[in-house]
C-alpha cells in the first residue's frame, strides 16, 4: 500500500503546482484590470475552441514533447541537460541539408532524414557526455557552451553557404516534396504520432531493458552502481547520446512536417522549455505527454486571450513560470498534500 502512496503523492505535486499556479495567474490577471474567467475562458477556446485550434495546439505540443522527453532521458541517468535547443537546431540544419539536396523515394527520403537527425542531435549532446565522463566537465556548462556554438554556427550556415537564394530571411531552400511529412489539419502533422510511439519506446527503454536499468541505476546513485559492476563513463555518454538523438527529432519534425525549411528561430526555445516539461512531469515519460500539451496548450492559447480578453498574452508565460516554481518548491507544494497520521 505505501507504494501506491509514494507514486499518488508523485502525481498529486504537478496538479497542485498547476493549480496553484492558476491561482496566482488570476491575481496578475486582475492586477492587469481584465476579467480572470473571460481570460481564461478565452485561453481554452484559443488552445481547444475548434479544430485548428487544437491541431495548432498540438503543433507546439509536439517538439515539448521531444524536449521534455530528452531532459527527461538525461536526468534519469543523473546528468542536466541544458544543450536540447543546440542539439535541435544542428539536426534540424543537418535534415534541412538531406532534405533538399538529396533526391530519393519518400519511403526512403524520410526515415534518411530521421536517421540523420538522431545521428547530428545524438553525437551533439554525446560530446558533453563525453567530456563529462573523460574530463569531469560539468554537463550544465558544456550544453550552454554547446548550446551557443550552435546557434552561431546554424546562423552562419543559413547566412551563407546553405542561404536560399531568392528568399527574404535566411533559410535553407524549401526542403523537396519527398521529405515532407503529411499533414494532417493546419500545420499539424503526422509527427504528433512519432511522438507518441517515441515516448512509449523511451518508457519501455527505461523500464524493461537492461540498458534502461544501469541509466537508471547511475542516476539513482553512481557509487554504488560503479561497485555493481555498472560502467557508469559509459551510461553518462549513452544518456546524453540518446537525450541529444530525441531533441534531434523535435527539430526533424519542425523542419519536414511544420516548417518544410530550416532557420535560426525555427526552435521557439524549445529546447529551454523542455527542461519545465521534463520538471513538471516528474520525469517520467507518460508525465511528459501531459505536461506538453499543458505547456503547449498555454502558449497557443495565450494569443487568444489577448485578442478576445484584451489580456496581455504574457500572462501565459507568467503561468508557466509559476507551475516551474511549485514544482521546484517541492516542500511548499507538499504542505498542500494530506499529512501522514502519527501512529
Amino acid at each position: 500500500m505505501k507504494f501506491h502512496k509514494e507514486h499518488l503523492i508523485e502525481i498529486c505535486i504537478p496538479v497542485i503546482a498547476v493549480i496553484l499556479a492558476l491561482i496566482v495567474g488570476s491575481i496578475f490577471i486582475a492586477l492587469s484590470g481584465k476579467g480572470i474567467f473571460n481570460s481564461y475562458s478565452a485561453l481554452l477556446i484559443g488552445a481547444f475552441g475548434s479544430k485548428a485550434s487544437l491541431a495548432e495546439t498540438l503543433v507546439k505540443t509536439v517538439p515539448l514533447i521531444f524536449c521534455g522527453l530528452s531532459v527527461a532521458f538525461a536526468f534519469r541517468c543523473g546528468v542536466f541537460n541544458i544543450g536540447a535547443e543546440g542539439q535541435l537546431l544542428i539536426a534540424g540544419v543537418a535534415v534541412a541539408c538531406v532534405g533538399y539536396a538529396i533526391k530519393l523515394p519518400a519511403i526512403i527520403h524520410i526515415p534518411l532524414c530521421f536517421l540523420v537527425a538522431i545521428i547530428a542531435g545524438g553525437l551533439w549532446g554525446g560530446l558533453a557526455g563525453y567530456l563529462k565522463a573523460r574530463f569531469g566537465a560539468h554537463e550544465v556548462i558544456t550544453t550552454i557552451m554547446l548550446n551557443f556554438i550552435a546557434l552561431k554556427f546554424t546562423e552562419f550556415l543559413v547566412n551563407g553557404p546553405l542561404r536560399e537564394p531568392s528568399g527574404v530571411s535566411p533559410k535553407t531552400p524549401h526542403i523537396l516534396e519527398s521529405a515532407e511529412l503529411l499533414r494532417i489539419i493546419g500545420r499539424l502533422n503526422i509527427s504528433i504520432f512519432i511522438a507518441l510511439i517515441v515516448t512509449g519506446i523511451i518508457y519501455y527503454l527505461l523500464n524493461r531493458t537492461t540498458a534502461g536499468y544501469e541509466v537508471r541505476a547511475v542516476g539513482f546513485n553512481p557509487l554504488a552502481a560503479e561497485y555493481g559492476g555498472i560502467n557508469v563513463a559509459k551510461n553518462v555518454v549513452l544518456a546524453m547520446f540518446i537525450s541529444g538523438a530525441l531533441a534531434g527529432l523535435a527539430g526533424c519534425c519542425e523542419v519536414l512536417g511544420v516548417f518544410r525549411y530550416f532557420m535560426p528561430d525555427i526552435s521557439s526555445d524549445y529546447g529551454f522549455q523542455g527542461i519545465a516539461v521534463a520538471l513538471l512531469a516528474r520525469n517520467h515519460p507518460i508525465g511528459v505527454l501531459l505536461s506538453a500539451l499543458l505547456f503547449g496548450s498555454l502558449s497557443n492559447g495565450a494569443t487568444k486571450m489577448q485578442v478576445i480578453a484584451k489580456t496581455p498574452k504574457q500572462i501565459a508565460s507568467i503561468i508557466q513560470g509559476l507551475v516551474i516554481m511549485f514544482v521546484a518548491a517541492d516542500m511548499l507544494v507538499r504542505y498542500f498534500l494530506p499529512k501522514k497520521k502519527k501512529e
